[in-house]
């Protein structure tokens, strides 16, 4: 689809967010992989690579071989805290600036929002933050970069220095629940919005996909801005098929001209 084919989808989007109260992002994977970061799940992505029953909270735990390949995908730098915001991530941020944003849901695990400008309390990270480790043991904290080093130096399965326990990403594994005050937040955000955008996610992940019916069922506007096709297509309001790098500048700008800050 041609930036020419959009352009009216573009102004109906920027005209919602204009005259929105409470208009509300969620993000997924599509934004990111403009970043660099592969996605999980699409062709050519971490899953083709690694099986995800390795993957599950319990393996991990239980198994040496399970925490080797997680550590794996952080050392190989297939999922890197060096990554940059892209041009989505910072028009989102300015939507924000803008006092246009009232928060960011996000399925991503990245921290590009936060770099990009948005402050942590109104971005709910619904599958963690991979900038962080945890030890299970402790409760001791340690940075990514602090972890990676020591991966890089030839660590296969790096513990805890003060105790000795099992370290843990921030991030969510299959068979952990979602971070409580997270989930609650971003379903009470949802309910309250008005206008609803999501961006890059084919919405099949839940319950963080249950967010966009939320706010559906709440009589917002929904609109999607996905390459591909969503089981919320039917009720979105605008459905653009386009990478978010490109559509989130042209929004921003059509917003601020409507808003006289152009």
């Amino acid at each position: 689809m041609t930036e020419k084919d959009i352009s009216p989808l573009i102004e109906k989007a920027a005209d919602l967010i204009s005259n929105a109260k409470n208009p509300v992002v969620f993000t997924g994977a599509g934004v990111s992989t403009e970043s660099g970061i592969p996605d999980f799940r699409s062709p050519g992505g971490i899953w083709d690579r690694f099986d995800q029953e390795d993957f599950y909270i319990e393996r991990f735990l239980q198994s040496e071989r399970s925490r080797r390949l997680q550590w794996q995908i952080f050392g190989e730098g297939l999922l890197s805290t060096k990554a940059a915001p892209n041009a989505a991530h910072h028009a989102i941020a300015e939507l924000y600036r803008m006092g246009k944003l009232d928060c960011i849901i996000t399925q991503n695990i990245d921290n590009l929002h936060q770099k990009a400008g948005v402050p942590d309390d109104r971005v709910f990270e619904l599958h963690g933050n991979m900038n962080r480790a945890t030890c299970l043991s402790c409760g001791k904290k340690y940075s990514f970069d602090e972890i990676v080093a020591r991966l890089q130096a030839g660590e296969e399965i790096p513990d805890c220095p003060a105790c000795g326990g099992i370290l843990k990403p921030d991030i969510v594994m299959f068979g952990e629940q979602l971070p409580i005050d997270a989930l609650e937040k971003a379903r009470e955000h949802s309910l309250k919005s008005d206008v609803f955008l999501v961006i890059g996610s084919t919405l099949v992940v839940y319950p963080a996909a249950y967010m966009p019916a939320y706010a559906v069922r709440s009589g917002a506007k929904l609109i999607i801005i996905n390459l591909s096709e969503t089981p919320m297509d039917q009720q979105a309001e605008i459905l653009i098929r386009a990478r978010a790098g490109e559509t989130m500048p042209a929004i921003l700008e059509r917003v601020k001209k409507n808003l006289g800050r152009d």
